[in-house]
């Protein structure tokens, strides 16, 4: 993927309420962030990279939540 299919606003719009809701309830919606897909899809679809297992993702979750 050469460019971003979504722009840096909505990125870090939708990842600070998967923190905050994450934060308060221990979950979202979506369910608890163990099992979401939400966060790799928002990653894949902004910064073109696909994180293939689960220690990848659980690395950059952590990155992307503290960031905000």
């Amino acid at each position: 993927m050469k460019a971003p299919k979504i722009s840096k606003a909505t990125y870090e719009a939708e990842i600070k309420m998967c923190r905050d809701l994450s934060s308060k309830q221990g979950h979202c919606n979506w369910g608890t962030c163990d099992s979401c897909g939400s966060f790799p899809l928002l990653y894949k679809l902004y910064k073109g990279e696909l994180l293939e297992d689960k220690e990848a993702v659980k690395k950059a979750r952590k990155v992307e939540f503290e960031k905000l």
